[in-house]
């Protein structure tokens, strides 16, 4: 079984991908990780993929594409890759499209996690951080017990600039340009549905967990 997983920041699919990889024992596989996997081992494409970051510029889909189809090549992939955010743009599809056919496998199901923007922006903007400790806290969902400072070490409580209000919409509207296209190529395909995010974690967990036992 192969599973893509789509939606915006904050949604919460990364959290839903874990679980699920976990239950079915699939690879886990997130661009960022393996970007990060790739540059610290010093490989071609990684190095390739570090020159980019280093100056700040995006990683172009070429060289995600290879790394992905690199990833693909590794022994625990072999039972069943979960696509956590990837991918995130039409060519990046027709390439996984293609990489998945030369090793003989196909797409099972794609997994569209949605949501009001409303509810993201409060997701997103509503995270705090401990500045000493790095302990994380949500302002409505999992405040802290000291107010405005960390519980656990007392250290103050600080939002991320890119958390901000303003920022989080700027960075929906990016995801939703980007993404533009990605939906209907799996419609077409027949493999797509879309998931129903602003509900409670266990809910959403439960109705995933259901749809993946269909397609098994």
């Amino acid at each position: 079984m192969n599973l893509i997983f789509l939606g915006p920041p904050g949604v919460g699919k990364g959290t839903q991908a874990l679980q699920v990889a976990a239950y079915a024992k699939l690879a886990h596989v997130a661009t960022g990780d393996i970007l990060r996997a790739a540059v610290k081992a010093g490989t071609k494409t990684g190095l390739e993929a570090r020159s980019y970051m280093d100056s700040g510029r995006l990683v172009p889909d070429e060289v995600v594409n290879r790394l992905v189809r690199e990833r693909l090549e590794e022994k625990d992939t072999q039972g069943g890759v979960l696509f956590d955010g990837y991918p995130r743009t039409p060519a990046q599809a027709q390439s996984l499209d293609a990489a998945l056919r030369e090793l003989g496998r196909k797409i099972s199901g794609v997994f569209d996690f949605q949501a009001p923007d409303a509810v993201l922006v409060e997701r997103i903007s509503g995270r705090r951080t401990c500045g000493k400790c790095q302990k994380a806290y949500h302002v409505k969902f999992a405040p802290s017990k000291a107010g405005e400072s960390c519980e656990t070490c007392g250290g103050a409580l600080v939002q991320r600039s890119d958390d901000k209000p303003e920022t989080v919409q700027k960075r929906l509207d990016v995801y939703r340009k980007d993404t533009a296209g990605v939906g209907d190529h799996y419609r077409k395909a027949g493999v797509y549905q879309a998931i129903a995010a602003d509900g409670p974690i266990g809910a959403i967990t439960e109705d995933v967990l259901a749809r993946v036992k269909r397609l098994a």
